[in-house]
């Protein structure tokens, strides 16, 4: 399933956000939201979880049987960040020749022609490359980021209102806002569609290879696609939202709220805050993280996620929760002096880690669905329960 923009007749709201400090306080009503796991168990059962993964490899491909192709990225991106979280080098191998082997056969990593799917892909050679300091899988990134930034958006093509990889003309402005920063999510020359995940993307690249590299281009590339999604794509509520039409700015429905958005925003925002000294980056990632883990869009009053629970068959959305997972985990690495926070983030990875292991879990496996009960193996759910296994070696 591909979600693509249907709708023309819901506007985009353009919301201030508030600097105030937030309550990050933990709702009492969350499903035991602390374990007393050692660390060694909490490293084991998240490898026993991979290993369970990884027969469903095609070594042929590099990609994993019952799952998508972007999912399939998303393994590889655990794998490296288990060996980081772990201090381990026991995916090395496997993570290293695959990435290696997928980059060698489609250029850019772009398979069907979505540049998220690029970027999936980037983002799990920008994993290894932090994990194994493989300066391979830093060049891999670069590539995948010079291809996409021909389709993002700058100023000088706002103003003029003409994107030179696309063959209608772009609205310089939307509710008064310049577009300048939006990041199309397809390279073809009709695809209209500007979205939170591949901007959101294209901001967590752009910021870790500034980070890498000491290069400010990158760092000017997070700015400038960072304003595009505070500008235009979250609600009143502090949720990211979808996607936004650059020929007419109509949106996506505003039902279309989606773990993943406000995922790779939160992980974006984190390394941009570093690597750009602006604190006002945090105070906006704070907002959109305490708004992430409260919301009952995608969660009831016990905390635990529903989104993308699919017992037979895989979809999009199972893929979806783990990139919300990341990002927290991301944000807890990166602020070790905000207590409420990293408690916050701390509680509600153990809402998700409890409910896999208590109500989900078949021996190393685990069901999509977080309130279980458990089942056979999928590779999809086993996809979904890995980032919660892995970000928890940390967060706990």
């Amino acid at each position: 399933m591909r979600f693509r923009l249907t709708s023309p007749l819901v506007s985009t709201l353009a919301v201030v956000l508030s600097a105030v400090a937030q309550d990050l306080g933990v709702p009492l009503s969350w499903r035991k939201f602390n374990n007393s796991r050692p660390l060694s168990e909490r490293i084991t059962i998240a490898q026993n979880a991979i290993n369970a993964m990884t027969p469903q490899l095609d070594a042929a491909t590099g990609e994993f049987n019952g799952i998508g192709y972007w999912q399939s990225g998303n393994v590889w991106s655990v794998l490296a960040n288990q060996d980081n979280s772990a201090a381990t080098t026991v995916n090395k191998a496997l993570v290293l020749n695959n990435l290696n082997l997928v980059f060698s056969r489609w250029a850019h990593y772009d398979q069907f022609g979505f540049n998220d799917d690029a970027i999936w892909w980037a983002q799990a050679a920008l994993y290894a490359h932090r994990a194994y300091g493989d300066t391979t899988m830093l060049a891999h990134a670069v590539d995948v980021w010079t291809h996409v930034t021909g389709y993002v958006i700058t100023a000088a093509e706002a103003s003029a209102g003409k994107q030179p990889n696309k063959n209608f003309a772009i609205q310089s402005t939307c509710n008064g806002v310049t577009m300048a920063g939006g990041v199309f999510w397809r390279p073809t020359i009709d695809d209209q569609s500007v979205n939170s995940i591949t901007t959101g993307l294209y901001i967590t690249l752009s910021a870790f290879l500034a980070e890498y590299t000491g290069n400010a281009t990158y760092t000017n590339a997070a700015v400038l696609s960072a304003n595009w999604i505070k500008n235009h794509n979250i609600n009143a509520n502090n949720i990211v939202l979808d996607t936004v039409n650059a020929a007419d700015c109509t949106t996506s429905p505003a039902s279309w709220l989606f773990t993943y958005n406000s995922g790779k925003y939160i992980e974006g925002l984190n390394v941009l805050a570093a690597v750009s000294g602006d604190s006002a980056w945090t105070t906006l990632m704070v907002n959109i993280l305490n708004s992430a883990v409260k919301t009952n869009v995608w969660e009831g009053s016990d905390g635990i996620i529903t989104e993308g629970s699919s017992p037979t068959v895989n979809n999009d959305d199972v893929g979806f929760k783990a990139i919300l997972i990341r990002g927290l985990h991301e944000a807890w690495t990166r602020n070790p002096n905000n207590s409420p926070l990293r408690i916050l983030i701390h509680s509600y990875g153990d809402v998700q880690y409890n409910a896999l292991l208590d109500l989900a879990a078949n021996g190393s496996t685990y069901a999509s669905t977080w309130h279980g009960p458990p089942q056979s193996f999928t590779s999809w759910g086993q996809l979904a329960a890995l980032d919660v296994l892995t970000s928890n070696i940390d967060t706990n």
